[in-house]
Protein backbone atom coordinates (compact mmCIF):
# COMPACT_ATOMS: atom_id res chain seq x y z
CA UNK A 1 0.00 0.00 0.00
CA UNK A 2 2.71 1.94 0.40
CA UNK A 3 4.43 1.65 -2.84
CA UNK A 4 1.36 2.57 -4.36
CA UNK A 5 0.64 5.62 -2.93
CA UNK A 6 4.43 6.52 -3.32
CA UNK A 7 3.88 5.98 -6.86
CA UNK A 8 1.32 8.10 -7.25
CA UNK A 9 3.27 11.00 -5.07
CA UNK A 10 5.74 10.23 -7.44
CA UNK A 11 3.69 10.88 -10.50
CA UNK A 12 1.66 14.18 -9.62
CA UNK A 13 5.06 15.86 -9.30
CA UNK A 14 5.96 14.87 -12.84
CA UNK A 15 1.97 16.36 -13.25
CA UNK A 16 3.39 19.99 -11.55
CA UNK A 17 6.17 19.89 -14.13
CA UNK A 18 4.20 19.08 -16.83
CA UNK A 19 1.76 21.83 -15.89
CA UNK A 20 4.26 24.30 -16.45
CA UNK A 21 3.99 24.42 -20.72
CA UNK A 22 0.06 24.98 -20.52
CA UNK A 23 0.83 27.77 -17.65
CA UNK A 24 3.38 29.39 -19.48
CA UNK A 25 1.97 28.95 -23.11
CA UNK A 26 -1.93 29.65 -22.75
CA UNK A 27 -1.68 32.23 -19.78
CA UNK A 28 1.00 34.00 -20.08
CA UNK A 29 1.47 34.21 -23.82
CA UNK A 30 -1.85 33.54 -25.38
CA UNK A 31 -3.68 35.36 -22.19
CA UNK A 32 -6.38 32.98 -22.18
CA UNK A 33 -8.86 33.51 -19.65
CA UNK A 34 -10.39 30.17 -19.41
CA UNK A 35 -6.90 28.43 -18.78
CA UNK A 36 -6.40 31.21 -16.10
CA UNK A 37 -9.23 29.80 -13.98
CA UNK A 38 -8.76 26.26 -14.88
CA UNK A 39 -5.07 25.29 -14.52
CA UNK A 40 -4.82 26.76 -10.86
CA UNK A 41 -7.92 24.75 -9.60
CA UNK A 42 -5.83 21.42 -11.42
CA UNK A 43 -2.69 22.31 -9.71
CA UNK A 44 -5.09 22.23 -6.31
CA UNK A 45 -6.39 19.38 -7.07
CA UNK A 46 -2.95 17.85 -8.07
CA UNK A 47 -1.40 18.75 -4.36
CA UNK A 48 -4.65 18.03 -2.28
CA UNK A 49 -4.02 14.12 -4.09
CA UNK A 50 -0.25 14.26 -3.72
CA UNK A 51 -0.85 15.41 0.37
CA UNK A 52 -3.86 12.50 0.86
CA UNK A 53 -1.44 10.14 -0.95
CA UNK A 54 1.30 11.21 1.18
CA UNK A 55 -0.09 10.90 4.56
CA UNK A 56 -1.18 7.66 3.79
CA UNK A 57 2.29 6.42 2.76
CA UNK A 58 4.10 8.11 5.93
CA UNK A 59 1.46 6.01 8.10
CA UNK A 60 1.76 2.67 6.30
CA UNK A 61 5.73 3.40 6.55
CA UNK A 62 5.75 4.25 10.29
CA UNK A 63 3.56 1.09 10.83
CA UNK A 64 5.17 -0.84 8.70
CA UNK A 65 8.54 -0.06 10.50
CA UNK A 66 7.94 -0.49 14.26
CA UNK A 67 6.05 -3.74 13.25
CA UNK A 68 9.10 -4.92 11.51
CA UNK A 69 11.60 -3.72 15.18
CA UNK A 70 9.11 -5.38 17.07
CA UNK A 71 9.42 -8.65 14.86
CA UNK A 72 12.79 -8.64 14.80
CA UNK A 73 13.55 -7.93 18.03
CA UNK A 74 11.33 -10.91 19.63
CA UNK A 75 13.27 -13.23 17.07
CA UNK A 76 16.24 -12.04 18.29
CA UNK A 77 15.76 -12.18 21.71
CA UNK A 78 13.82 -15.87 21.48
CA UNK A 79 17.00 -16.75 19.46
CA UNK A 80 19.64 -15.53 22.10
CA UNK A 81 18.33 -16.61 24.96
CA UNK A 82 18.31 -20.10 23.64
CA UNK A 83 21.40 -20.70 22.94
CA UNK A 84 23.84 -22.74 25.17
CA UNK A 85 25.59 -21.00 28.10
CA UNK A 86 28.38 -21.48 26.07
CA UNK A 87 27.75 -18.49 23.99
CA UNK A 88 27.00 -16.07 26.91
CA UNK A 89 30.19 -17.02 28.13
CA UNK A 90 32.25 -15.81 25.20
CA UNK A 91 30.28 -12.72 24.64
CA UNK A 92 29.98 -9.22 26.18
CA UNK A 93 27.22 -8.27 27.70
CA UNK A 94 27.16 -4.95 25.80
CA UNK A 95 27.29 -6.33 22.25
CA UNK A 96 24.65 -8.03 22.49
CA UNK A 97 22.36 -5.41 23.79
CA UNK A 98 23.61 -3.14 21.15
CA UNK A 99 22.17 -5.57 18.48
CA UNK A 100 19.16 -5.86 20.16
CA UNK A 101 18.48 -2.13 20.86
CA UNK A 102 20.88 0.19 18.52
CA UNK A 103 21.20 -2.43 15.35
CA UNK A 104 17.38 -3.48 15.14
CA UNK A 105 16.69 0.40 16.22
CA UNK A 106 19.03 1.18 12.72
CA UNK A 107 16.97 -0.78 10.64
CA UNK A 108 13.74 0.45 11.54
CA UNK A 109 15.19 4.05 10.87
CA UNK A 110 15.91 2.88 7.38
CA UNK A 111 12.79 1.82 6.20
CA UNK A 112 10.86 5.13 5.79
CA UNK A 113 14.38 6.32 4.24
CA UNK A 114 14.27 3.41 2.06
CA UNK A 115 10.71 4.22 0.86
CA UNK A 116 11.92 7.93 0.54
CA UNK A 117 14.35 7.03 -1.39
CA UNK A 118 12.51 4.58 -3.70
CA UNK A 119 10.03 7.72 -4.14
CA UNK A 120 12.68 9.94 -5.27
CA UNK A 121 13.94 7.34 -7.66
CA UNK A 122 10.45 6.90 -8.89
CA UNK A 123 10.33 11.20 -9.07
CA UNK A 124 12.88 11.07 -11.27
CA UNK A 125 11.84 8.36 -13.66
CA UNK A 126 8.37 10.26 -13.98
CA UNK A 127 10.51 13.67 -14.61
CA UNK A 128 12.95 12.05 -17.16
CA UNK A 129 9.87 10.48 -18.73
CA UNK A 130 8.32 14.00 -18.93
CA UNK A 131 11.62 16.00 -20.23
CA UNK A 132 11.95 13.29 -22.88
CA UNK A 133 8.14 13.41 -23.73
CA UNK A 134 9.10 17.36 -24.26
CA UNK A 135 12.40 16.41 -26.16
CA UNK A 136 14.68 14.04 -26.76
CA UNK A 137 17.58 16.24 -27.25
CA UNK A 138 17.59 18.23 -24.39
CA UNK A 139 16.26 15.76 -22.35
CA UNK A 140 19.23 13.79 -23.04
CA UNK A 141 22.00 17.20 -22.59
CA UNK A 142 20.44 17.17 -19.24
CA UNK A 143 20.74 13.70 -17.83
CA UNK A 144 23.94 12.70 -19.49
CA UNK A 145 25.33 14.17 -16.50
CA UNK A 146 23.73 11.25 -14.64
CA UNK A 147 26.29 7.88 -15.52
CA UNK A 148 29.02 10.41 -14.43
CA UNK A 149 27.52 10.49 -10.65
CA UNK A 150 27.39 6.35 -10.41
CA UNK A 151 30.70 5.77 -10.10
CA UNK A 152 32.15 8.28 -7.20
CA UNK A 153 28.24 6.84 -5.05
CA UNK A 154 29.64 3.79 -5.22
CA UNK A 155 32.63 4.86 -3.72
CA UNK A 156 30.81 6.76 -1.38
CA UNK A 157 28.74 3.99 -0.10
CA UNK A 158 31.38 1.78 0.47
CA UNK A 159 32.83 4.38 2.41
CA UNK A 160 29.96 5.04 4.52
CA UNK A 161 29.44 1.60 4.92
CA UNK A 162 32.94 0.83 6.65
CA UNK A 163 32.54 3.80 9.10
CA UNK A 164 29.08 2.83 10.18
CA UNK A 165 30.19 -0.70 10.97
CA UNK A 166 32.79 1.20 12.89
CA UNK A 167 30.88 3.21 14.28
CA UNK A 168 28.44 0.07 15.14
CA UNK A 169 31.23 -1.82 16.49
CA UNK A 170 32.67 1.35 18.64
CA UNK A 171 28.80 1.58 19.90
CA UNK A 172 29.06 -1.76 21.41
CA UNK A 173 32.56 -1.54 23.17
CA UNK A 174 31.03 1.39 24.86
CA UNK A 175 27.64 -0.19 25.79
CA UNK A 176 29.93 -3.29 27.44
CA UNK A 177 31.49 -0.79 29.08
CA UNK A 178 28.82 0.87 30.64
CA UNK A 179 27.18 -2.45 31.65
CA UNK A 180 30.92 -3.58 33.59
CA UNK A 181 30.95 -0.23 35.26
CA UNK A 182 27.37 0.38 36.03
CA UNK A 183 27.41 -3.53 37.32
CA UNK A 184 30.83 -2.82 39.31
CA UNK A 185 29.88 0.35 41.10
CA UNK A 186 30.74 -0.33 44.60
CA UNK A 187 34.42 -2.10 43.83
CA UNK A 188 34.74 1.62 41.96
CA UNK A 189 34.01 3.12 44.76
CA UNK A 190 35.73 1.08 46.95
CA UNK A 191 39.07 1.31 45.57
CA UNK A 192 38.69 5.41 44.57
CA UNK A 193 38.93 4.63 40.74
CA UNK A 194 36.49 7.12 39.26
CA UNK A 195 39.15 8.95 37.52
CA UNK A 196 40.52 6.39 35.87
CA UNK A 197 36.88 5.18 34.47
CA UNK A 198 36.13 8.51 33.51
CA UNK A 199 39.65 8.39 31.45
CA UNK A 200 38.85 5.48 30.32
CA UNK A 201 35.30 6.28 28.88
CA UNK A 202 36.63 9.55 27.51
CA UNK A 203 38.97 7.98 25.53
CA UNK A 204 36.02 5.20 23.91
CA UNK A 205 33.82 8.55 23.70
CA UNK A 206 36.77 10.55 21.78
CA UNK A 207 37.33 7.54 19.23
CA UNK A 208 33.26 7.24 18.76
CA UNK A 209 33.75 11.68 18.09
CA UNK A 210 35.99 11.00 15.39
CA UNK A 211 34.58 7.61 13.44
CA UNK A 212 31.00 9.52 13.06
CA UNK A 213 33.55 12.12 11.95
CA UNK A 214 34.88 11.10 9.27
CA UNK A 215 31.89 9.11 8.47
CA UNK A 216 29.80 12.65 8.26
CA UNK A 217 32.49 13.86 6.11
CA UNK A 218 32.14 11.31 3.75
CA UNK A 219 28.43 11.91 3.18
CA UNK A 220 28.95 15.56 2.38
CA UNK A 221 30.88 15.45 -0.47
CA UNK A 222 27.36 13.64 -2.12
CA UNK A 223 25.45 16.72 -1.52
CA UNK A 224 28.28 18.94 -3.54
CA UNK A 225 28.85 15.88 -6.34
CA UNK A 226 25.24 16.23 -7.39
CA UNK A 227 24.94 19.77 -7.32
CA UNK A 228 27.81 19.69 -9.71
CA UNK A 229 25.78 17.65 -12.27
CA UNK A 230 22.74 19.60 -11.22
CA UNK A 231 24.54 22.80 -12.84
CA UNK A 232 26.07 21.22 -15.65
CA UNK A 233 22.92 19.56 -16.79
CA UNK A 234 20.67 22.86 -16.17
CA UNK A 235 23.50 24.83 -18.35
CA UNK A 236 23.49 22.29 -21.44
CA UNK A 237 19.69 22.91 -21.22
CA UNK A 238 19.88 26.35 -21.17
CA UNK A 239 22.51 26.71 -23.75
CA UNK A 240 20.91 24.13 -26.62
CA UNK A 241 17.17 25.16 -25.46
CA UNK A 242 17.51 28.95 -25.59
CA UNK A 243 18.86 28.52 -29.34
CA UNK A 244 16.11 26.37 -30.07
CA UNK A 245 13.94 28.67 -28.31
CA UNK A 246 16.01 32.06 -30.20
CA UNK A 247 15.41 29.50 -33.68
CA UNK A 248 11.12 29.32 -33.03
CA UNK A 249 11.72 25.74 -32.66
CA UNK A 250 10.17 25.36 -29.24
CA UNK A 251 7.94 27.71 -27.38
CA UNK A 252 9.02 29.79 -23.97
CA UNK A 253 6.76 27.73 -22.39
CA UNK A 254 8.44 24.36 -23.77
CA UNK A 255 11.57 25.64 -22.54
CA UNK A 256 10.17 26.36 -18.98
CA UNK A 257 8.66 23.20 -18.11
CA UNK A 258 11.51 21.29 -19.54
CA UNK A 259 13.80 23.20 -16.77
CA UNK A 260 11.28 22.87 -14.30
CA UNK A 261 11.32 18.97 -14.99
CA UNK A 262 15.26 19.05 -15.17
CA UNK A 263 14.93 21.10 -11.45
CA UNK A 264 12.76 18.53 -9.97
CA UNK A 265 14.94 15.53 -11.28
CA UNK A 266 18.23 17.14 -9.61
CA UNK A 267 16.13 18.17 -6.66
CA UNK A 268 15.28 14.40 -5.18
CA UNK A 269 18.91 13.39 -6.29
CA UNK A 270 20.74 16.31 -4.06
CA UNK A 271 18.69 14.61 -0.69
CA UNK A 272 20.02 11.19 -1.30
CA UNK A 273 22.78 11.72 0.70
CA UNK A 274 20.02 12.14 3.80
CA UNK A 275 18.62 8.41 3.16
CA UNK A 276 22.11 7.37 1.99
CA UNK A 277 23.65 7.58 5.19
CA UNK A 278 20.40 5.90 7.28
CA UNK A 279 20.20 3.32 4.84
CA UNK A 280 24.12 2.09 4.68
CA UNK A 281 24.07 2.37 8.85
CA UNK A 282 20.72 -0.42 8.65
CA UNK A 283 23.06 -2.57 6.16
CA UNK A 284 25.29 -2.81 8.79
CA UNK A 285 22.93 -3.24 11.42
CA UNK A 286 21.35 -5.92 9.43
CA UNK A 287 24.57 -7.45 8.85
CA UNK A 288 25.27 -7.74 12.85
CA UNK A 289 21.67 -9.01 13.61
CA UNK A 290 21.75 -11.34 11.24
CA UNK A 291 24.82 -12.70 11.96
CA UNK A 292 23.43 -13.87 15.04
CA UNK A 293 19.97 -15.05 13.48
CA UNK A 294 21.30 -17.27 10.51
CA UNK A 295 24.74 -17.70 11.52
CA UNK A 296 24.96 -21.67 11.22
CA UNK A 297 27.83 -21.53 14.10
CA UNK A 298 25.46 -19.75 16.69
CA UNK A 299 23.11 -22.47 17.04
CA UNK A 300 20.52 -23.10 19.57
CA UNK A 301 20.69 -25.57 22.43
CA UNK A 302 20.11 -29.23 20.76
CA UNK A 303 17.51 -31.24 23.25
CA UNK A 304 15.65 -35.07 23.10
CA UNK A 305 11.84 -35.37 23.00
CA UNK A 306 11.34 -37.22 26.03
CA UNK A 307 10.30 -35.70 29.21
CA UNK A 308 11.99 -36.69 32.47
CA UNK A 309 9.67 -38.08 34.70
CA UNK A 310 9.50 -40.12 37.85
CA UNK A 311 11.85 -40.12 41.01
CA UNK A 312 15.74 -40.25 40.79
CA UNK A 313 16.46 -44.04 41.04
CA UNK A 314 20.43 -43.00 40.28
CA UNK A 315 22.32 -40.67 38.54
CA UNK A 316 25.61 -41.90 36.19
CA UNK A 317 28.84 -40.29 34.95
CA UNK A 318 30.10 -42.89 32.58
CA UNK A 319 34.01 -41.85 30.79
CA UNK A 320 33.06 -38.39 30.87
CA UNK A 321 35.50 -36.17 29.27
CA UNK A 322 35.15 -32.18 28.66
CA UNK A 323 37.63 -29.66 27.10
CA UNK A 324 36.23 -25.78 27.28
CA UNK A 325 36.64 -23.67 23.82
CA UNK A 326 39.52 -21.74 23.35
CA UNK A 327 41.91 -24.00 25.78
CA UNK A 328 43.83 -26.88 25.01
CA UNK A 329 43.84 -28.47 28.82
CA UNK A 330 40.79 -30.75 29.70
CA UNK A 331 38.59 -29.94 32.92
CA UNK A 332 37.73 -33.00 33.10
CA UNK A 333 38.83 -36.35 32.52
CA UNK A 334 37.35 -39.81 32.38
CA UNK A 335 35.10 -39.03 35.05
CA UNK A 336 33.17 -41.57 36.80
CA UNK A 337 31.31 -42.22 39.43
CA UNK A 338 27.18 -43.02 40.63
CA UNK A 339 24.60 -40.93 42.67
CA UNK A 340 21.80 -43.30 43.95
CA UNK A 341 18.19 -41.86 45.57
CA UNK A 342 18.65 -40.14 48.74
CA UNK A 343 22.33 -40.18 48.96
CA UNK A 344 24.06 -36.79 50.07
CA UNK A 345 27.92 -36.83 47.78
CA UNK A 346 30.12 -34.40 48.24
CA UNK A 347 32.62 -33.06 45.42
CA UNK A 348 35.76 -31.49 47.14
CA UNK A 349 38.55 -29.96 45.53
CA UNK A 350 41.25 -27.27 45.00
CA UNK A 351 39.71 -24.64 43.09
CA UNK A 352 39.71 -24.84 39.00
CA UNK A 353 39.76 -28.61 39.67
CA UNK A 354 36.57 -29.19 37.71
CA UNK A 355 33.94 -29.31 40.44
CA UNK A 356 31.59 -26.83 38.95
CA UNK A 357 32.17 -27.82 35.43
CA UNK A 358 30.77 -31.10 36.53
CA UNK A 359 27.37 -29.21 37.25
CA UNK A 360 27.16 -27.66 34.36
CA UNK A 361 27.47 -30.42 32.88
CA UNK A 362 24.38 -32.61 34.71
CA UNK A 363 22.26 -29.76 33.42
CA UNK A 364 23.07 -29.37 29.80
CA UNK A 365 24.81 -25.95 29.91
CA UNK A 366 27.68 -28.03 28.18
CA UNK A 367 27.92 -31.06 26.34
CA UNK A 368 30.35 -33.93 27.29
CA UNK A 369 33.27 -34.28 24.39
CA UNK A 370 32.81 -38.34 24.94
CA UNK A 371 31.19 -40.43 27.77
CA UNK A 372 27.41 -40.66 29.57
CA UNK A 373 25.77 -39.00 31.58
CA UNK A 374 22.42 -40.88 32.87
CA UNK A 375 19.87 -40.32 34.96
CA UNK A 376 17.84 -43.63 35.30
CA UNK A 377 19.79 -45.80 32.91
CA UNK A 378 18.91 -43.20 29.97
CA UNK A 379 21.62 -40.61 28.72
CA UNK A 380 20.43 -36.76 29.74
CA UNK A 381 20.45 -35.69 25.76
CA UNK A 382 17.43 -37.70 25.33
CA UNK A 383 15.20 -35.79 27.86
CA UNK A 384 13.84 -32.20 26.73
CA UNK A 385 15.89 -29.27 28.18
CA UNK A 386 12.69 -27.95 29.93
CA UNK A 387 12.02 -31.52 32.10
CA UNK A 388 15.54 -31.76 32.90
CA UNK A 389 16.58 -28.52 34.21
CA UNK A 390 13.28 -28.50 35.90
CA UNK A 391 14.25 -31.67 37.65
CA UNK A 392 17.34 -30.01 39.15
CA UNK A 393 17.78 -27.21 40.98
CA UNK A 394 20.68 -25.28 41.81
CA UNK A 395 21.77 -23.12 45.13
CA UNK A 396 24.99 -21.62 44.79
CA UNK A 397 26.50 -18.54 46.41
CA UNK A 398 25.83 -16.23 43.46
CA UNK A 399 22.00 -17.25 42.45
CA UNK A 400 20.37 -14.00 41.34
CA UNK A 401 17.35 -12.79 42.20
CA UNK A 402 15.12 -10.60 39.83
CA UNK A 403 14.08 -6.96 40.41
CA UNK A 404 10.57 -8.14 40.89
CA UNK A 405 8.55 -8.95 44.22
CA UNK A 406 9.81 -11.64 46.39
CA UNK A 407 6.64 -13.89 46.18
CA UNK A 408 7.80 -13.60 42.57
CA UNK A 409 10.91 -14.56 43.17
CA UNK A 410 10.02 -17.01 45.62
CA UNK A 411 7.62 -18.78 42.86
CA UNK A 412 10.17 -18.26 39.45
CA UNK A 413 10.44 -21.53 38.15
CA UNK A 414 7.50 -23.39 39.56
CA UNK A 415 4.31 -24.28 38.46
CA UNK A 416 0.81 -24.66 40.32
CA UNK A 417 1.64 -23.26 43.84
CA UNK A 418 -0.57 -21.25 46.09
CA UNK A 419 -0.04 -18.14 48.47
CA UNK A 420 0.32 -20.57 51.22
CA UNK A 421 2.55 -22.52 49.81
CA UNK A 422 4.89 -19.40 49.00
CA UNK A 423 4.51 -18.74 53.21
CA UNK A 424 5.05 -22.52 53.71
CA UNK A 425 8.73 -22.68 51.81
CA UNK A 426 9.71 -19.24 53.44
CA UNK A 427 9.27 -20.48 57.02
CA UNK A 428 11.55 -23.62 55.78
CA UNK A 429 13.99 -21.46 54.74
CA UNK A 430 14.22 -18.89 57.75
CA UNK A 431 12.85 -16.07 55.70
CA UNK A 432 9.48 -15.37 56.36
CA UNK A 433 10.50 -13.21 59.89
CA UNK A 434 12.06 -10.96 57.63
CA UNK A 435 9.83 -10.31 54.81
CA UNK A 436 7.06 -9.97 57.24
CA UNK A 437 9.13 -6.75 58.15
CA UNK A 438 9.61 -5.61 54.70
CA UNK A 439 7.05 -2.49 53.55
CA UNK A 440 5.44 -4.46 51.36
CA UNK A 441 5.57 -7.75 52.67
CA UNK A 442 6.06 -10.68 49.84
CA UNK A 443 5.16 -7.59 47.60
CA UNK A 444 8.21 -6.23 48.50
CA UNK A 445 10.42 -5.35 44.44
CA UNK A 446 13.97 -6.44 45.71
CA UNK A 447 15.92 -4.36 43.71
CA UNK A 448 18.13 -5.19 40.87
CA UNK A 449 19.85 -8.73 41.54
CA UNK A 450 18.45 -8.40 45.67
CA UNK A 451 19.74 -5.36 45.79
CA UNK A 452 17.39 -4.02 48.45
CA UNK A 453 18.51 -7.29 50.80
CA UNK A 454 21.36 -8.73 52.49
CA UNK A 455 23.32 -11.90 51.23
CA UNK A 456 21.81 -13.97 53.88
CA UNK A 457 18.60 -12.61 53.13
CA UNK A 458 19.26 -13.37 49.35
CA UNK A 459 20.29 -16.52 49.87
CA UNK A 460 16.67 -17.80 52.65
CA UNK A 461 14.93 -16.32 49.13
CA UNK A 462 16.58 -18.58 47.13
CA UNK A 463 16.54 -21.69 49.23
CA UNK A 464 12.81 -20.86 49.37
CA UNK A 465 12.34 -21.39 45.63
CA UNK A 466 14.44 -24.52 45.77
CA UNK A 467 11.93 -26.04 48.43
CA UNK A 468 9.04 -24.52 46.28
CA UNK A 469 10.24 -26.32 42.81
CA UNK A 470 10.73 -29.55 45.03
CA UNK A 471 13.44 -31.12 42.82
CA UNK A 472 14.45 -34.56 42.49
CA UNK A 473 18.20 -33.62 42.27
CA UNK A 474 19.55 -30.58 45.01
CA UNK A 475 22.88 -29.23 43.77
CA UNK A 476 24.82 -26.84 45.89
CA UNK A 477 27.60 -25.02 44.56
CA UNK A 478 29.13 -23.50 47.68
CA UNK A 479 25.99 -21.91 49.15
CA UNK A 480 27.39 -20.52 52.23
CA UNK A 481 30.92 -18.88 51.40
CA UNK A 482 30.27 -15.54 50.66
CA UNK A 483 27.77 -15.09 54.34
CA UNK A 484 28.70 -13.24 57.55
CA UNK A 485 28.61 -15.65 60.75
CA UNK A 486 24.73 -14.57 61.80
CA UNK A 487 23.57 -15.02 58.43
CA UNK A 488 25.73 -18.49 57.51
CA UNK A 489 24.19 -20.04 61.03
CA UNK A 490 20.88 -19.07 59.35
CA UNK A 491 21.27 -20.07 56.00
CA UNK A 492 22.41 -23.59 57.24
CA UNK A 493 19.60 -23.88 59.10
CA UNK A 494 17.49 -22.83 56.29
CA UNK A 495 19.65 -25.90 53.99
CA UNK A 496 19.69 -28.56 56.71
CA UNK A 497 15.42 -28.25 56.16
CA UNK A 498 15.95 -28.27 52.26
CA UNK A 499 18.54 -31.51 52.06
CA UNK A 500 16.13 -33.61 54.28
CA UNK A 501 15.36 -36.66 51.93
CA UNK A 502 16.48 -35.33 48.85
CA UNK A 503 18.87 -36.65 46.92
CA UNK A 504 22.26 -34.00 46.74
CA UNK A 505 24.96 -33.57 45.28
CA UNK A 506 27.28 -30.63 47.31
CA UNK A 507 30.17 -28.41 45.58
CA UNK A 508 32.37 -27.85 48.24
CA UNK A 509 35.38 -25.05 48.79
CA UNK A 510 34.70 -25.34 52.64
CA UNK A 511 35.29 -28.52 54.26
CA UNK A 512 32.55 -27.59 57.16
CA UNK A 513 30.04 -28.44 54.57
CA UNK A 514 30.87 -32.18 53.32
CA UNK A 515 31.75 -33.99 56.84
CA UNK A 516 28.91 -36.02 57.31
CA UNK A 517 28.09 -36.70 53.45
CA UNK A 518 27.37 -40.40 52.22
CA UNK A 519 30.43 -40.07 50.27
CA UNK A 520 32.88 -37.66 49.46
CA UNK A 521 34.85 -37.24 45.86
CA UNK A 522 38.35 -35.89 45.79
CA UNK A 523 38.86 -34.38 42.47
CA UNK A 524 41.92 -32.69 41.30
CA UNK A 525 43.48 -31.14 37.42
CA UNK A 526 39.72 -32.69 36.56
CA UNK A 527 40.50 -35.99 37.65
CA UNK A 528 38.59 -37.54 40.30
CA UNK A 529 41.52 -38.92 42.68
CA UNK A 530 39.83 -40.61 45.85
CA UNK A 531 35.95 -41.45 46.67
CA UNK A 532 34.64 -42.55 50.21
CA UNK A 533 34.10 -41.10 53.72
CA UNK A 534 35.68 -38.06 55.43
CA UNK A 535 37.22 -40.91 57.71
CA UNK A 536 38.81 -42.88 55.07
CA UNK A 537 40.00 -40.30 53.44
CA UNK A 538 42.26 -38.69 55.96
CA UNK A 539 44.08 -42.06 56.22
CA UNK A 540 44.49 -42.26 52.36
CA UNK A 541 44.39 -39.23 50.37
CA UNK A 542 47.09 -36.89 50.77
CA UNK A 543 45.38 -34.41 48.50
CA UNK A 544 42.26 -34.73 51.34
CA UNK A 545 44.29 -34.48 54.30
CA UNK A 546 46.07 -31.24 52.46
CA UNK A 547 42.83 -29.30 52.11
CA UNK A 548 41.26 -30.11 55.58
CA UNK A 549 44.70 -29.07 57.31
CA UNK A 550 44.68 -25.70 55.39
CA UNK A 551 41.47 -25.12 56.36
CA UNK A 552 41.52 -26.47 60.40
CA UNK A 553 44.29 -25.21 62.12
CA UNK A 554 42.89 -26.16 65.73
CA UNK A 555 39.57 -27.67 66.52
CA UNK A 556 37.75 -29.72 64.17
CA UNK A 557 34.71 -27.92 62.70
CA UNK A 558 31.11 -28.62 63.19
CA UNK A 559 28.81 -30.50 60.57
CA UNK A 560 25.97 -28.95 59.75
CA UNK A 561 24.55 -31.90 57.62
Amino acid sequence: MAFISMVVVSSTTGAIAYIVKPIMNYIFVNKDSTYLYLLPFVIIVIFIIRGIFQIFQDYQMKYCSLKILEEIRSELYNKIIKLPLEFFDQSQVGMLMSRMINDVDNIRRSFPQMISFLKRILTVGFLIGVAYHQSFLLATCATVVLPLIAFPIYIINKKLRKFSRKRQTKLADMSSILQEVFSSMNVIKSSASEAKEIKKFNKENRRLLKITLKREVINMVTGPILEVCTGVGLALVILFGGSQVIQGKITPGDLFSFITAISLIFNPLTKLGDSNIIIQEALVGAERVFSLLESPDIIEEEEGKEVLQGPLDFLSFKNVNFTYANTKEPALKNINFTIKKGERVAIVGPSGSGKSTIVKLITRFYKPDSGEILINNKNISDFTLNSLRKYITIVTQSSSLFNVSIKDNISYGSENFTNEDIIRVAKIAYAHEFIKKLPNGYDTLVGERGSTLSEGQKQRIIIARALLKNPELLILDEATSALDTESEFLVRKALENLLINRTAIIIAHRLTTILNANRIIVISKGEIVDMGIHEELLQRCSLYKKLYELEFTSDTATSYY
